[in-house]
């Protein structure tokens, strides 16, 4: 019954933006929503990336939003669907040359190169959205005479005459609405701080310093682009790096998952590249925008707390965070040990107090409309 209201919803939306010339990202916005699009109806972008959660899927799905459940409400992924937040500010997948580093794409492994690219994944997808072919979601688009009269408007008559190319069509539209200023509004109170309409508390004052301090922690290594006192920051360089994430063997004992998670060994673009095997186990930095209301973290949500993240970091650098404080037992070994990224980790430990700043800074990059999940 829920679906049925999602999928009348967009009719009626839909007619409602049918009396007057829509935009790319109007319809990209009601694409981005509508569960036709999935095998079983049941699944829209919106259900792994909801725009009232920070773009995540809050939806529990028997793991503890560990993994997102695919549209046979079956399918168990492997690992958490990162948010759509500020997504637009991630450059094409490449390897930079000067830093010697793989940077940008879309997904964990950056194997979409682009927002389009990226949109046009889950729907095909069999542990996602399902759906068999192209053909098969363009016919989806066909039984709705909105989509089919807008389609035509924007880009031309002859568009559902090739199947490939609308569907392009539709990625291109979806890319258009994540572009806009709804998924990256620049206005926590770090942006708000920015402007003088914001004054930090001493422990977010703290907590900064010790955050754009290259002596003092490793924050600033991977999770700053244009750097301290700068108008869009995106909080981190897109560059991709092993930190040592252990196996989540809660997520495992469900979804089935046997084999390793290569990380961006998984990308086809690199598997050709004389490099490719130092490239094992090593994801995309995740920007920092409202990471404090988008748990659990880490590519495969092992960990459900922020503070532990910060203190599973300085267990690299300090000899007394020997204990996972959400187990209580030594830190797991890494996934992947040979490419950790020991130089980039290297930093001074941060006794109780820094890490409490670090958590309260972090708080700061929350969107102004998501201020209230803070709370829970």
């Amino acid at each position: 019954m829920k679906n049925l209201k999602l999928g009348l919803g967009i009719i009626v939306l839909s007619q409602i933006l049918n009396a007057n010339d829509i935009s790319k990202e109007e319809l990209g916005r009601t694409l981005f929503f509508d569960v036709n699009l999935s095998k079983n109806r049941t699944q829209s972008c919106a259900t792994c990336h909801n725009p009232q959660a920070g773009f995540i899927d809050d939806r529990d799905n028997g793991v503890k939003q560990m993994a997102s459940l695919g549209d046979d409400l079956k399918s168990l992924g492997d690992r958490q669907a990162p948010t759509a937040s500020y997504a637009k500010f991630s450059p094409n997948f490449h390897f930079d040359e000067k830093k010697g580093f793989y940077k940008g794409g879309q997904f964990w492994d950056g194997r979409a190169a682009t927002l389009e690219e990226q949109a046009g994944g889950p729907p095909l997808n069999p542990i996602e959205m399902g759906m068999k072919d192209e053909k098969e979601v363009v016919s989806r688009l066909k039984e709705n005479s909105f989509y089919v009269e807008n389609f035509k408007k924007l880009f031309g008559d002859d568009i559902f005459k090739d199947d490939l190319k609308a569907y392009e069509a539709m990625t291109i539209l979806i890319g258009s609405f994540e572009r806009t200023d709804e998924f990256s509004p620049f206005d926590s109170k770090y942006d708000r701080y920015l402007k003088g309409e914001y004054d930090l508390t001493p422990l977010e004052d703290l907590g900064m310093s010790i955050f754009f301090s290259n002596n003092n922690n490793s924050c600033a290594t991977c999770h700053i682009l244009k750097g301290e006192g700068k108008a869009g920051e995106t909080f981190t360089n897109y560059e991709f790096h092993n930190i040592g994430v252990p196996v989540n063997h809660e997520l495992r004992e469900i979804n089935g998952v046997k084999e390793k998670d290569l990380g961006l060994l998984a990308n086809e673009k690199i598997k050709n590249e004389k490099n490719k095997n130092e490239q094992i186990g090593k994801y995309k930095t995740p920007s920092l925008r409202n990471v404090a209301v988008t748990a659990p973290y880490m590519h495969n949500g092992v960990f459900k707390d922020l503070r532990t993240v910060v203190e599973f970091y300085d267990k690299y650098n300090n000899k007394d965070r020997v204990l996972n404080p959400e187990t209580k037992q030594p830190w797991d070994e890494p996934e992947h040990k040979d490419t950790v990224a020991l130089k980039e980790l290297k930093a001074n430990a941060q006794n109780d107090r820094k890490v409490d700043a670090l958590v309260a800074f972090m708080k700061l990059l929350t969107d102004k409309k998501y201020e209230h999940l803070l709370e829970k």
